[in-house]
């Protein structure tokens, strides 16, 4: 019965808990507005809505709005640099986990000197500590899929290396967090399923890891129930306010699993792959290795009573051996339209395998720790095999 748990954000959930944050301390005079590079942010209306509210606080802003899907070092130096020139004193984070991931970089980026890769701990990162405290941060999710907005770490691509590695500490939480469902209603279907699974996944992985303890048992095995039994029905029906609340919740609960336990290697070979394919989706590339990979844990009977446990949480209440969580999972693919994702899609090749292996161990080496069994290089290799389309 022991665990190790610090949580110092401040979570408003709900639908419509975005019209609150006027009425919230913030923490600072000019925030920074840090959206995607996309065009759904400022069409939905969330941006306006976001402007309003701090105006209401008496809060100056200024708009930077140059983030991409699996957000690069460059972005995040220049967004430090715009936060220095604007004067800007904290910082709000408005969008998916790239925009939450990107903020928190650039919170300590614009108030410390150097490079992003200087205070990285894996690959070819300097590993020196942060000087001078980051910029406050508030997060207001607009996905269901990274809990970003609840843990302390943002994942950050080094395009010169093709590194791309989760940077973050006790001082990057943000002290605030707005998880309204409402703002997740336009995201399209392919994107809800990928953001879902991502979510889905640090549970499950969590669940499964070294670092499973009473605490992120209770947030995984929760999330894994409301997020396998509600995802499907988000993916065909957007608007169902109670689906789309209950996998914002599953979400949530998500990123609590990461503060208080830890991921395992899949996340780190995910990695890998989207450093070198900028376009694949985080959540994307997840669900193509996933039931390979979850099938190589099972086949060595590390934890069946836990696959076990988080089938019948999926809604296969009759589950009696490990493999039935494939069944399940891949049922929940199937039914989200997300079952025959292929990496040639994204320029992927066979080829690569080696190099990805390398790359996931090199830059994440700390996640293939928290496996129960150890993951060598051959078995990454073939997990990737066994993967392809």
């Amino acid at each position: 019965m022991k665990f190790n748990m610090y949580m110092p954000t401040r979570t408003l959930f709900g639908p419509g808990k975005l019209n609150s944050l006027h009425k919230q301390v913030l923490p600072g005079k000019k925030a920074m507005i840090v959206i995607s590079n996309g065009k759904s942010t400022r069409s939905n209306g969330y941006l306006t809505r976001l402007e309003e509210q701090l105006k209401l606080a008496g809060v100056e802003t200024a708009v930077f709005d140059r983030v991409e899907a699996n957000p690069l070092k460059s972005t995040v130096l220049a967004g430090a640099t715009f936060s220095r020139e604007n004067k800007c004193d904290f910082l709000v984070a408005l969008g998916g986990g790239s925009v939450m991931d990107a903020s928190k970089v650039i919170s300590f980026m614009a108030t410390n000197d150097g490079d992003v890769w200087d205070y990285v701990q894996g690959g070819s990162g300097k590993a020196l500590p942060v000087q001078k405290s980051p910029l406050p941060l508030v997060a207001i999710t607009t996905t269901a899929g990274t809990g970003s907005e609840v843990d302390q770490f943002g994942v950050i691509t080094n395009e010169e290396t093709n590194e791309k590695i989760g940077i973050g500490g006790d001082i990057l939480f943000p002290v605030l967090s707005i998880v309204d469902p409402e703002l997740m209603l336009s995201v399209p279907p392919k994107f809800t399923a990928y953001q879902g699974f991502d979510a889905l996944f640090h549970s499950i992985e969590g669940y499964i890891s070294k670092a499973a303890n009473p605490m992120s048992d209770m947030y995984a095995i929760t999330a894994i129930e409301n997020i396998g039994k509600n995802l499907a029905t988000c993916v065909q029906d957007g608007f169902d306010m109670e689906a789309r609340e209950k996998v914002a919740f599953g979400n949530t609960l998500s990123g609590l699993v990461m503060v208080v336990g830890g991921l395992t290697s899949e996340h780190s070979l995910e990695h890998a792959m989207s450093a070198y394919h900028q376009e694949l989706p985080h959540g994307a590339g997840l669900t193509m290795i996933s039931r390979a990979y979850f099938t190589h844990f099972i086949n060595k009977h590390v934890c069946d009573d836990r696959f076990i446990d988080m089938a019948k949480a999926m809604g296969m209440e009759d589950a009696k051996e490990a493999i039935d969580f494939i069944t399940v999972l891949v049922k929940l693919q199937e039914d989200c339209g997300v079952d025959n994702l292929k990496m040639s899609d994204y320029g992927i090749t066979e080829d690569e395998f080696d190099k990805i292996a390398d790359n996931a161990l090199d830059t994440m080496g700390g996640l293939f720790t928290l496996d129960r069994v150890e993951l060598t290089h051959d078995d990454s290799v073939a997990i990737l095999a066994d993967s392809y389309k």
